[in-house]
């Protein structure tokens, strides 16, 4: 199992003069502790309450752009990028580049878009149709990126969008191109397009995990997708404390999540911007990874 920091968080002391500073700090510490993913939110509100949506938020590509510059092995990516919000031949290309500058560590992370992104779409005049367009909106644009990374230069032509000319150029430096991941639970749609186009899944550390594993697979049987090769992703919260004090329960959780099957668990880190905690993941957590989680003794 691997572990990404997910940074979701930009109130920190300082105030906006210090963001930069900090988060190249978080990320450089992330990567030297032994994280193998930094993701960012792709929202332009604060999210979790209408009482926090003026608290700081970066946008999310301009985000990793500066993280690709801040960092050299860790993957990049967004939990997760609107389909709805970007055109998606433009999405591609975003991706593509941000995959060029970082030496080929990009990560395609999409969805729908949650309700939770109506605010911030009335708000900056965002396009944000009802769910089922929405779906509709996010199919072709995964068929999109994947013609244009896949090279081919002929026209485009959905329900939604038409592209005159696929060209993409330059390609991606990762080969064959930047894995997608998509976010999202949901059983009947999210999930067999998860089985239909994806690398990756992103689920929610939550009870339900188990079933939403069951029905992965048997939209991965309908298509004849080998199950194992879909990389199972959660999104959670850690709080391992200053002094590792919490450490403990977060690596028998983790133990759960692997017996799942769950490949790569994506969290927070409470008091990141700190850097102790995350220095105590590095020390009490992310070792027993590399070896296996059931050898904690």
């Amino acid at each position: 199992m691997n572990l990404g920091l997910a940074i979701a968080d930009f109130r920190w002391p300082g105030g906006t003069e210090d963001i930069a500073a900090t988060l190249r700090a978080v990320s450089v510490a992330a990567e030297d502790v032994g994280f193998t993913r930094i993701a960012v939110m792709d929202h332009l509100w604060q999210v979790g309450s209408p009482a926090v949506a003026e608290e700081e938020m970066l946008e999310g590509y301009t985000t990793l752009g500066f993280l690709a510059a801040c960092t050299s092995r860790v993957e990049l990516l967004t939990l997760v990028t609107a389909a709805v919000y970007r055109e998606p031949g433009l999405l591609a290309k975003i991706a593509t580049t941000l995959d060029v500058l970082s030496g080929g560590r990009a990560m395609l992370g999409i969805g729908t878009g949650a309700p939770v992104n109506v605010g911030e779409a009335d708000g900056l005049g965002l396009p944000f149709p009802p769910l089922t367009e929405r779906f509709e909106r996010l199919e072709e644009a995964l068929q999109i990126c994947l013609q244009m990374w896949g090279g081919s230069q002929d026209p485009y032509l959905g329900r939604h969008y038409r592209l005159g000319r696929t060209l993409n150029s330059p390609q991606p430096v990762r080969r064959p191109r930047p894995p997608i991941l998509i976010g999202g639970s949901g059983e009947r749609k999210t999930l067999r397009l998860v089985a239909e186009y994806a690398d990756a899944c992103n689920l929610f550390d939550t009870p339900e995990l188990p079933r939403k594993l069951r029905v992965l697979r048997r939209h991965c049987e309908a298509v004849d997708r080998d199950y194992d090769d879909v990389e199972k992703t959660v999104v959670s919260h850690m709080d391992p404390g200053d002094r590792g004090e919490r450490s403990g329960p977060i690596l028998r959780h983790l133990e759960e999540l692997e017996a799942l099957g769950i490949d790569h668990v994506i969290g927070t880190v409470r008091g990141c911007e700190r850097l102790r905690p995350l220095e105590v993941m590095g020390r009490d957590v992310i070792p027993y990874l590399r070896h296996g989680v059931n050898e904690l003794g």
